[in-house]
């Protein structure tokens, strides 16, 4: 018995592979405080550190995570951030994560 197969095969594998294995297309997601463009990065595809603006953790790489910009600022790549899947998808549900110094007091 051969094992069972996923996936139909396809005629023509390159059709398959998008440009940037593992990063998903753009796409656009419409949230309270705007029209935002997003990305999924797939484990294997995140090989940076970044801070998530929502929980203020690190995101370590090969951690699956977003990157989201705002749909106006289309051509600034400054604007993107990159984002915990969970720390997106709540992102209306709490208020932004705050840094503080080490010396700060954390109530008051």
């Amino acid at each position: 018995m051969s094992p069972r197969r996923n996936r139909p095969r396809s005629a023509n594998k390159d059709e398959e592979r998008p440009d940037r294995p593992g990063i998903t297309e753009d796409r656009v997601q419409q949230w309270q405080d705007g029209d935002f463009m997003v990305r999924n990065v797939f484990g294997a595809a995140a090989v940076k550190t970044y801070r998530c603006p929502g929980c203020v953790q690190e995101i370590r790489p090969g951690v699956a995570h977003v990157v989201a910009w705002p749909v106006d600022d289309r051509g600034d790549l400054t604007d993107r951030r990159h984002w915990h899947s969970g720390c997106w998808r709540a992102r209306d549900r709490r208020a932004p994560g705050v840094e503080r110094s080490r010396n700060a007091p954390r109530y008051g």
